[in-house]
């Protein structure tokens, strides 16, 4: 691995202001630090032999999903769906018209 790099303070203020957060210097300087850890640590996975490693397709071997069975049955009607809606127009939910045209 190559020397130690720290995480430039000029990507962590166009980090942060892309975040929209507003950092004092002490944070500034801490996560600076923090994130050039966590790269230079990722680094070091970059020096590990992994060529007689086969690629898993998934961490856990065997697990498979269970689903429940597909089991039909009557849905509500549409008096029943729309009995406690406080505005209701044409047999349809009536809402705020959220688009202007």
């Amino acid at each position: 691995m190559s020397k130690k790099e720290d995480f430039s303070k000029e990507t962590l203020e166009h980090v942060s202001k892309l975040a929209l957060l507003d950092l004092s210097e002490e944070e500034k300087e801490k996560l600076a630090k923090q994130l050039g850890d966590i790269l230079n640590y990722f680094k070091k996975l970059n020096d590990l032999d992994t060529s007689n490693v086969e690629p898993m397709t998934h961490p856990i071997e065997g697990l498979k999903n269970v689903f429940r069975e597909d089991v039909p049955w009557e849905s509500l009607s549409n008096e029943e769906a729309l009995k406690n809606a406080e505005h209701t127009k044409d047999g349809h939910f009536k809402a705020p018209r959220i688009l202007k045209r």
